[in-house]
């Protein structure tokens, strides 16, 4: 995305930034949902699996790798690019040696709610209130917190995006 303009490109961009924030809870509620005797992926019997597991950090992982890796070869490209394909370099090398340094993604630990301790009405907060509204079984509550962090991450998203273009 960062080295190649093809259409629909810029709603990659944005969508990848949106899902920056995308709340790990809210992530797993999803595949919970899908994963269930009653999802769509039912039938393959991984929830509660290290499979499931595999999935949720691969969905939380994607959309970070693939911001910050845009993030940080878009710019070096553009004044390096040129430079290194002059130099011989094959489009695959040159992209290579721009991701040489790139750093590993880290995802929430839950710090907050350690700190916090999840009071009610106090201290508790979004991602945990999805859990136990998920534990209790009121599936519709807890996904309606989920499209509102969501819907929040978007917004601030866009926003940024937008800001950013304008510069």
């Amino acid at each position: 995305m960062a080295i190649c303009r093809f259409p629909g490109r810029r709603l990659l961009v944005l969508l990848a930034n949106a899902f920056l924030g995308l709340p790990p809870v809210v992530v797993g509620l999803a595949l919970y949902l899908m994963l269930s005797r009653s999802g769509p992926l039912g039938a393959l019997a991984l929830l509660f699996t290290p499979s499931a597991m595999v999935i949720a950090q691969a969905l939380l992982a994607a959309p970070i790798i693939t911001a910050l890796a845009h993030r940080a070869i878009e710019e070096p490209w553009q004044e390096y690019g040129g430079a290194l394909r002059v130099d011989g370099a094959t489009r695959l090398r040159s992209i290579r040696m721009l991701l040489a340094n790139f750093g590993r993604t880290i995802s929430e630990v839950g710090a907050v709610l350690i700190v916090g301790g999840n009071i009610a009405g106090y201290t508790r907060i979004m991602t945990t209130a999805i859990v136990l509204k998920t534990s209790e079984g009121e599936l519709g509550l807890a996904l309606g917190f989920g499209l509102v962090l969501i819907g929040i991450s978007i917004a601030v998203s866009t926003s940024a995006f937008v800001l950013w273009e304008r510069r």
